[in-house]
């Protein structure tokens, strides 16, 4: 079974661990999932199954938008509900310096990733390190914060929305807002409304190849040398500039690859949408 959908993650599951539900709901063995969300995490998730799976790297899945919950006073060094050591009573803080913190991080953000994450360091992931007491040393990345804004401030919680880039990091946006603020802060709630044009809708069936962030090409010669994989001359292609494109049979799809006007497959005979 071939299937791309969204699911709802539920709070306390991680997103691995999911997919065993997933597995018996579908009665499938193969299935896969795009952009990992936290176990306290709940929202949009993208699943596939069968060869779907192999497509998730071209999926148009920018930006992403989240609803957030920071609690002021509570201190986690995981940046999240899970592993809060302590709890301060702190003074509530003006709304509109709230406000005002929450515009100033809009735009490009360079930051330090949580200590608990799932980038690897030297073979193994972040979080392993993290929960075995190794210390852990994470370089900058950048993120691109398209828009952020206060849903609802009731002390001590501060409810905000974000628009991001992929590979944005909430949790460690939630720790610099209430550093700008001057208290401890984590996230006690995380919410992933969407992926792009990717929302939950009832785990409906989706056409993957409306959601590919590919260029669309015509091979002009015959295709069944494209479905048996025979090797492919740019020159019988509509556009033959260097890139990635999408092609279309009779029968299936292909994903290519055109450079130096050499043409290499990425991803052959991957099987048409069928509506169910």
């Amino acid at each position: 079974m071939n299937r791309l959908f969204v699911v709802n993650k539920p709070i306390f599951k991680t997103s691995n661990g999911y997919m065993g539900y997933v597995k018996r709901k579908y009665g499938t063995k193969k299935v896969g999932f795009s952009g990992t969300l936290d176990p306290f995490a709940t929202g949009c998730l993208i699943v596939a199954t069968g060869q779907y799976t192999k497509l998730f790297q071209y999926l148009n899945k920018t930006p992403k938008s989240y609803k957030a919950t920071l609690w002021l006073g509570a201190n986690s060094p995981s940046l999240d509900i899970e592993k809060i050591d302590s709890i301060k009573e702190v003074e509530a803080v003006d709304e509109n310096l709230i406000i005002d913190v929450l515009a100033s991080l809009e735009g490009e953000l360079s930051y330090y990733p949580p200590k608990f994450c799932a980038k690897k360091i030297n073979g193994k992931r972040a979080y392993e390190l993290a929960r075995a007491g190794e210390e852990v040393e994470l370089k900058t990345i950048t993120s691109t914060i398209y828009d952020i804004k206060l849903l609802n401030y009731n002390h001590p919680f501060v409810h905000f929305e974000a628009k991001v880039s992929e590979g944005t990091y909430i949790r460690s946006l939630g720790a610099l807002i209430a550093d700008k603020l001057g208290v401890d802060g984590t996230l006690s709630s995380l919410h992933r409304i969407h992926e792009g044009q990717f929302y939950y809708d009832d785990e409906k069936a989706l056409n993957p190849f409306t959601h590919l962030a590919l260029r669309s090409n015509v091979y002009t010669g015959d295709e069944t040398y494209m479905e048996l994989g025979k090797k492919l001359d740019s020159q019988y292609f509509e556009v033959q500039d260097d890139g990635m494109y999408l092609i279309e049979t009779s029968q299936f799809f292909s994903i290519i690859e055109i450079a130096k006007n050499e043409v290499k497959y990425k991803f052959n005979r991957i099987p048409k949408f069928e509506e169910n």
